[in-house]
Formats: C-alpha cells, structure tokens, sequence
C-alpha cells in the first residue's frame, strides 16, 4: 500500500486570506485536534512582517506548542532570509520559501525579481546547512504561479524546468510545485512534474501544493500521483488562497482529498471522521466564514473503510 504524506496547510494559507485573526487558543485547538486525528504535518504559520500579515505574527508561539504534539512535522514558510532566521530561531522542522515562477508575481509578492530570489535561496540554504545535523530543517523551494499567473498569465513550461534548477544548485533539498491560481489541468501536472523530475531528480520532487479554483483540484492532485508525487497539501474545509495573487482562490479541501486516497487504496494514516469533526473549531472561531468540502457535507459512504469479500 503506497504512503501519501498529507501536508496541512490552513493554518497558514487558509489563514492569512482572512481577514479577520483566528485566536492563538482556537489555532493550537486546531493543531491538536488534526494532529491527533494522524495529520503527519501541518504549516503552522509563516514569518511574514506582522504589518503585513497581522494573522501570522503567533507563528513562533504555535510552532512550540505543535513542537510537543507527538508525532507531528512542524513547517513554517518564510519569505526571505531573515524570516528563515526567525524559523529556525523557533524551532521549526521544515522551512519552505515561495519562489514565484512568474516574475511579476514576485516582484508583487516579496519584491524581488528572481536573480535577487536565487541569492535569497542560496543564502537560507547556507544558513539551513550551519546548522546542527540533529536541528537542522528541511529547506523546500516552492515554485509559486508554476501552471499560470493571474498578473501574467501564461508560464513558460521551460522557464519553471530551469528555474527549479537553478533553486536546486543554490541548495534547496528540494522543489515543489505550487499551482498558487488555480489554472493547472491534469495534463499541463503530468507534463510539468515529469520535466521538472527529469531536470532536478526524481527525489527532489515530491510535493504538489494545488488549488481548486476551477474544480480540478482533485484531479490534479491524482495526476501529480500517476507521476510519483508523494506529498499534497490541503486545507482543512478548502480554506486560503494568496492575497497577492488576485482571484487564487481555494486551497484543495483536506478532507475530500483524504477521501479519495483510502477510497482508492492509499494510505494516509489520517482518521477522517476525526478529521471532520476539527471543522467545528473553526466553525466557532471564525463563524459565518465558509468551509468547503463534498465529504463533509455527505458523509462516509456505508461500509467505507471496510475490504468487500
């Protein structure tokens, strides 16, 4: 039984689209509550200026209290070196940085072009690597606007092939791909994941991070599968976007995701009835906001779960 790792992502993505501020107690509730419901990793928030994203300034408080759930990977993103210097300061296990492969939306989103994003990630890596083999994070280069910009639009298939190995030589461990408006399709997923691979390697590429804008969430995720993708992110009831990105709406809903992977025989390790029950603390800490999601809303099909004779 093939392994999928399930990358909640809410608590940061989901988040930082809202404009209101999710109390620090209902986000730890939050955390806990997917952790013990088998969630292996969850972004717990990102280092971004607290003037700019007032939602992630408890980032560090979170990443202590998710340091002391057991068995939980705990990620933060950052937006330049000196928010990996506040990650790493925090403890954080994994350190993931947006590296938009449309530069308008980076110039846009960090104000950087991507010769300067390049230095940045050369920069984080040396810091990554000064650091104690037993303390060291992750570093992970996310490769943003990767199947289309809402400011640009289309995004050359060859530039995001060269880019993401250039953010490897630089020294990322590995690339993700991030389709951060919504515009992927399942063909442009399998096409782009199979040439990012065959640039960089095949182990580092493993994660997609899709959006359900137009309804192919899913279906892209199953598509990046077929490819060898181990790793998904998702937001618990569909929340977040990119608040730079204007019309990128709708992270892919954790729980329909986890839905189809054991429908279809993958393992998860995540109990999704617990799962769903977690949308009730969102539900009373940001009330009237909406949470998406099929399997929520229709439950489990009788005899989910259960092998027929």
């Amino acid at each position: 039984m093939t392994r999928i790792h399930i990358s909640e992502v809410g608590p940061r993505d989901g988040l930082q689209s809202i404009d209101r501020v999710m109390p620090l107690e209902a986000k730890k509730a939050w955390i806990a509550a997917e952790a013990a419901a088998g969630v292996p990793e969850i972004e717990v928030g990102s280092f971004v200026p607290p003037s700019l994203l007032p939602q992630m300034a408890d980032t560090a408080d979170l990443i202590a209290f998710a340091k002391g759930l057991e068995g939980l990977a705990v990620a933060a993103l950052v937006p330049n070196l000196k928010g990996a210097e506040r990650a790493i300061a925090a403890g954080a296990e994994k350190i993931s940085i947006p590296f938009s492969m449309s530069e308008t939306h980076s110039l846009r989103n960090v104000r950087k072009d991507h010769a300067a994003m390049l230095a940045e990630i050369r920069a984080i890596a040396e810091l990554v690597a000064s650091q104690p083999a037993d303390s060291r994070p992750h570093f992970e280069v996310g490769l943003a606007t990767a199947f289309g910009c809402t400011i640009e639009g289309p995004v050359s298939e060859a530039s995001v092939v060269r880019l993401a190995a250039a953010a490897i030589e630089a020294g990322a461990v590995e690339v993700g791909l991030s389709d951060t408006t919504g515009y992927a399709n399942p063909a442009q997923v399998r096409r782009l994941v199979r040439a990012v691979k065959a640039e960089v390697g095949d182990g580092r590429l493993n994660t997609l991070h899709l959006h359900n804008t137009r309804g192919l969430g899913l279906a892209n995720a199953l598509a990046g599968l077929e490819e060898g993708i181990t790793t998904l992110d998702a937001s618990l009831g569909g929340l977040g976007g990119c608040p730079f990105a204007p019309g990128a709406s709708g992270n892919i809903v954790t729980e329909d995701l986890v839905f189809m992977l054991e429908a279809m025989g993958y393992e998860t390790g995540i109990d999704l009835e617990k799962l769903m029950k977690v949308r009730a603390i969102i539900a009373d800490a940001l009330p009237g906001e909406p949470l998406y999601g099929f399997t929520p809303d229709a439950g489990l099909p009788l005899g989910f779960g259960k092998v027929a004779a």
